[in-house]
């Protein structure tokens, strides 16, 4: 997202990297088999993902069944994961405007956008090059099996009456797991300037922390994206008190949505990758079709099912008009919600 960029000069840009796809599909189909070399055909054989967060989160499941299935597909030969964690990922957007190697992506969503702005980060999303956003993933929130909290009304009801004595975990400041809790106490008739209050959020920047927080007893209640919990939930470890989307998730059917329960709130977290800023138009369109490429095989199409993830596939100047977007709504909920 090069915000320098002028409309005519983004126009002529746009046009150039259709031109560069095109041909870089056409050199796919004559260069190759179907499946097979497509980002050696796009001029790339080895990948650099960089996740911005420790391991066991969403971003690393991302990037690591990328990893995955962009070798098991032939995509090309080798890409290798490296976490850069802290302060909700914009540790690792600081990492990734110092990287000079084009062939980078970083795995990034709307955890990044609120972390920008309530961590005051020098580096910004506006200064990447966005290459496509993946995936849709409603957030879940749980209790250990043996706490006293049987609904989300029970969870709701102990935090109105005993504020920050009731810790609640998930990822890091200002990201979609905060943006939950807030908007469901707000949700709840809690006024905006007092949710701050009320809000006890203990942050963790990898989602194998927050899991170890609740299955120690160490917290009260945890947020995440459903398929960090789902196993434990099911196991028995876990229970599940609500999720955020418009309807129940897949791999939590017996769950019921907030709005179900109540509470009008409906947030899901999405993901997507971003290159440096300073690749080139030509670059940026051999990464858009790798990802492209990536997106419409089978092998992904097997992990968005396995992981609950819904498919949210948007590519180069759309995915680039999104993330302004997405860049400007949550910095007014990060206000009216008194995070920022």
């Amino acid at each position: 997202m090069r915000s320098h960029r002028t409309a005519p000069a983004r126009a002529l840009a746009l046009a150039g990297v259709l031109a560069l796809t095109l041909g870089a599909c056409s050199s796919l189909d004559s260069a190759a088999p179907s499946g097979e070399g497509g980002g050696e055909a796009a001029g790339i054989d080895e990948l650099s993902l960089i996740v911005p967060a420790d391991p066991g989160g969403g971003w690393d499941q991302t990037a690591r069944a990328m990893q995955a299935d962009l070798q098991s597909e032939g995509l090309l030969s080798t890409a290798t994961v490296t976490n850069v964690g802290g302060a909700g990922g914009t540790v690792g957007l600081a990492n990734l405007a110092n990287t000079t190697d084009p062939h980078t992506l970083m795995v990034m969503g709307l955890v990044m956008v609120g972390a920008v702005e309530t961590n005051q980060s020098q580096a910004r999303l506006e200064d990447t090059t966005p290459i496509a956003r993946l995936t849709e993933e409603q957030e879940v929130i749980v209790v250990p099996a043996d706490s006293p909290y049987q609904t989300i009304d029970d969870l709701v009801e102990d935090v109105k009456e005993n504020g920050k004595d009731v810790a609640i975990t998930g990822g890091s400041a200002g990201g979609t797991d905060h943006i939950v809790a807030a908007m469901l106490l707000k949700a709840a008739g809690i006024a905006p300037d007092e949710v701050g209050d009320k809000l006890n959020y203990i942050a963790y920047s990898g989602g194998g922390e927050s899991l170890a927080a609740l299955l120690g007893g160490n917290v009260d209640a945890g947020i995440s994206g459903v398929g960090e919990y789902a196993e434990q939930v099911k196991a028995g470890e876990l229970r599940a008190l609500a999720v955020s989307g418009g309807e129940r998730a897949g791999l939590l059917p017996d769950t019921p949505t907030l709005t179900e329960s109540g509470y009008d709130v409906v947030l899901t977290n999405w993901r997507g990758v971003v290159a440096p800023g300073s690749v080139t138009e030509e670059q940026a369109a051999a990464l858009t079709e790798l990802v492209t490429t990536l997106a419409e095989s089978e092998s992904w199409q097997a992990t968005l099912t396995e992981n609950g993830w819904d498919d949210a596939f948007l590519a180069g100047e759309e995915f680039d008009t999104y993330l302004g977007e997405n860049i400007t709504e949550i910095q007014g909920i990060l206000q009216d919600i008194g995070l920022v």
